[in-house]
């Protein structure tokens, strides 16, 4: 089972995580939860660990007990302007930002973060299979950002976002290829191999 807190020194530990970063298209979303101290769950654990009526049936045990919990989205423009690796942890700054309750200490999922000011925190490897509060963080990441690239395929049909949620797959890449890219995309990823391509005026 995970642990429900990190040490008896901090009364509100926030768990942080984000979901999309490895996406070549669409904005990279961050949670961030406060659970009690003596929280326990069954099945709750790492997003990715679970399927997606799982996930989705968990939001809502997750906003019902947690002492506070936020969700924050980085749209594709400040990704390319910025870099994902600072705009993931941009988007997980303004998820605590959010929050109601001012958390003592972040758990961040991961090896790196950039300080949250006058908030300590603790970078934890594959965090969310470890507490519950980042699990939680990162299945509230997941849906919603998995519910927004639904939308957006509504409006882009081409790329089979509402089956790959913006990641590289082959039918992504084709979509890519055969009609061009979406104001969606995040161009200072390697979308094609010759994305340059893509990007000259004709």
């Amino acid at each position: 089972m995970l642990k429900s807190f990190f040490s008896d020194t901090y009364q509100f530990e926030a768990g942080c995580d984000e979901a999309g970063r490895g996406c070549l298209a669409g904005p990279v979303v961050a949670g961030a939860v406060i659970l009690p101290k003596d929280f326990e769950h069954d099945i709750l654990t790492d997003s990715k660990a679970l399927n997606k009526t799982t996930r989705e049936s968990l939001v809502n045990d997750i906003k019902e007990v947690a002492i506070s919990w936020a969700i924050a989205v980085v749209e594709p423009e400040e990704i390319d302007r910025i870099n994902i690796l600072k705009a993931s942890f941009l988007a997980m700054h303004k998820a605590v930002d959010q929050l109601k309750t001012r958390p003592d200490l972040l758990l961040i999922d991961g090896n790196r973060f950039t300080p949250y000011p006058e908030i300590s925190h603790e970078c934890i490897i594959k965090g969310d299979s470890k507490y519950f509060s980042i699990a939680a963080a990162s299945i509230l990441a997941k849906t919603h950002r998995d519910m927004l690239m639904e939308r957006y395929a509504e409006e882009h049909p081409y790329y089979g976002w509402e089956r790959n949620y913006g990641y590289p797959t082959r039918q992504h890449r084709d979509g890519i290829r055969t009609y061009g890219i979406s104001p969606l995309h995040r161009k200072s990823f390697q979308l094609l191999p010759r994305q340059l391509d893509l990007f000259k005026e004709k």
